[in-house]
């Protein structure tokens, strides 16, 4: 048997969880669990003064075997000598070993990727629950017919399944030009919402007085939702307070359009949930951040058209994170190609742009979407490490066709921005000005390695590699879906939700106010019935 580098870095992490203890670093006096172990950051490279603008494009629901298991050179999928995978996952149903297969199509279901799955899938270690949650997610098809695992029919469960280069011509060609990361795994175990908390926080809570960051704990599954609560209460302190201490300057881009859910999960027919960068979602959950309106700043959460736009003209803030709508996210059943299609676009707009020579962009999915990958996750933190996740650095800086095999999460994200733009100040409790009782401090996680190790600083910067979608007239301006009256149980929720009066309450979702970009907005959106799935 051969297998793709190696299990050393995840091994030696267990070791040295093992003797500390899970939760026993980089906490608080009023942290929950062990005693309080503050962590001395090592300064930042001097290097990284030459970066100047942060951003993170996050996708959905892809796990790292499914889109890079077959990448030269990387920790992928255990093959034999001819190339086979040598590993499998029992199917309940049919009492068969199904080994991964290549699913060269667009469009494809994934399974399901809440916490129970997660800890179901990876099994105590074992990684072989994909398929018995798949099987099991299917028994709900006749009453949710919209579910990601009851869609396209394929010869054999696609979470098993694994993507080529001709699949992915994009994304492979940025990991031979840039870095790919193959130990990036979820913040925590989880589904998207707690993932994007995760990624401007460091924490998943649920607070039970409002503003108060005291009265938060930790809650990685059933976090306050925007789809089903009038106001959800995120009190705890997310990155853009140090920012704002800092005068460091932001932006969260959303794509205006819908989400992957329905509005009533108990529905027999899905109603698209509307996405705006004026109401808070899922993918946009810093409208709900106490600090973010304390501080005023609701107005750097904005369309994504601002973010092109920005980047064109050199005008990019110093940090950004740009979430997408659901028919460009990926997000099973959403195709792959119109993924590759609006991301390309994106990272061509920064290349092509004067801010090009100062960025670092981080390209990652949020969580596995119930997909097989065959490494198992550290057992960090409170909540453990979910499964890894694709992620690549682009940047005229990046070592090219370099593989990252150090332990990653989404903490590296905000770890590596806190080091460029805030002296490596960290989201401490002790030292942060706003108090919480979070479990650790994520950042501080001493099996994380440095994302700066991803860069040569004594090089010039490289000239971009320009791929995909480099026409700005290519994706034309948003088309929203018809507008809907919502059940009254919803409506209330939407109504009391947003951060600005609406006339009416539909589930159209209200053009984006960016303005024209060289003459067009610059994106395509069509919906319909079959991209209103769960998570």
């Amino acid at each position: 048997r051969r297998w793709r580098g190696g299990l050393v870095g995840v091994v030696g992490v267990g070791l040295v969880l093992g003797s500390l203890g899970v939760g026993a670093w980089g906490g608080s006096a009023g942290a929950v669990g062990g005693p309080s172990v503050v962590l001395v950051a090592a300064p930042a490279s001097a290097g990284l003064s030459k970066i100047k603008h942060v951003i993170v494009i996050m996708q959905e629901n892809r796990s790292f075997d499914h889109y890079f298991g077959m990448y030269p050179g990387a920790d992928g999928i255990p093959v034999d000598g001819a190339g086979n995978p040598t590993v499998c996952v029992n199917d309940p149903v049919t009492a068969q070993c199904v080994y991964p297969w290549h699913d060269p199509t667009d469009i494809t279901n994934g399974g399901p990727h809440g916490a129970r799955s997660a800890n179901n899938d990876i099994n105590g270690g074992q990684m072989n629950g994909f398929l018995s949650e798949y099987e099991a997610a299917l028994q709900n098809c006749q009453s949710k017919p919209n579910a990601p695992d009851c869609g396209v029919p394929k010869p054999s469960p696609d979470v098993m399944s694994y993507k080529l280069r001709a699949d992915l011509p994009e994304y492979w060609s940025y990991a031979d030009n840039y870095v790919l990361m193959d130990h990036m795994f979820g913040t925590g175990r989880t589904w998207s919402l707690p993932e994007h908390l995760f990624m401007v926080s460091d924490w998943s809570a649920r607070c039970y007085r409002p503003g108060d960051p005291s009265s938060c704990e930790n809650e990685v599954d059933a976090v306050d939702d925007a789809r089903f609560q009038p106001a959800p209460n995120y009190a705890w302190t997310d990155v853009t307070q140090l920012l704002s201490q800092n005068a460091v300057s932001w932006g969260y881009y959303v794509f205006d359009g819908t989400e992957p859910d329905c509005t009533n999960p108990a529905d027999l027919t899905c109603i698209p949930l509307p996405q705006s960068f004026r109401t808070g979602s899922i993918w946009n959950p810093l409208p709900y951040f106490t600090d973010v309106a304390a501080n005023g700043q609701l107005g750097n959460i904005q369309t994504v058209d601002n973010f092109a736009a920005a980047a064109r003209n050199g005008t990019l803030p110093a940090v950004s994170w740009v979430v997408p709508t659901n028919s460009v996210s990926e997000h099973p059943p959403a195709p792959i190609t119109d993924g590759r299609k609006y991301v390309t676009y994106m990272i061509n707009q920064v290349m092509q742009g004067p801010d090009w020579d100062s960025s670092a962009i981080f390209l990652a999915w949020d969580d596995w979407g119930g997909f097989y990958d065959h490494m198992v996750p550290p057992s960090a933190s409170a909540n453990g490490f979910g499964l890894r996740v694709p992620s690549l650095l682009i940047s005229p800086y990046a070592k090219q066709g370099y593989i990252d095999h150090g332990v990653h999460s989404f903490d590296s994200y905000q770890r590596f921005i806190e080091d460029v733009f805030l002296g490596s100040s960290r989201l401490d409790p002790t030292t942060d000005g706003r108090p919480d009782p979070r479990p650790v401090v994520g950042e501080n996680y001493p099996g994380l390695a440095n994302l700066a190790d991803d860069f040569d600083f004594t090089q010039p910067p490289r000239a971009p590699v320009l791929l995909g979608n480099m026409n700005p007239n290519a994706i034309v301006s948003p088309i929203h879906p018809t507008a809907k009256k919502l059940p009254s149980q919803t409506a209330a929720a939407s109504t009391s939700g947003s951060l600005f009066p609406t006339a009416t309450t539909t589930a159209a979702a209200t053009p984006a106010t960016g303005g024209p970009l060289n003459g067009t907005q610059p994106f395509t959106v069509v919906f319909d019935g079959s991209q209103t799935t769960a998570g």
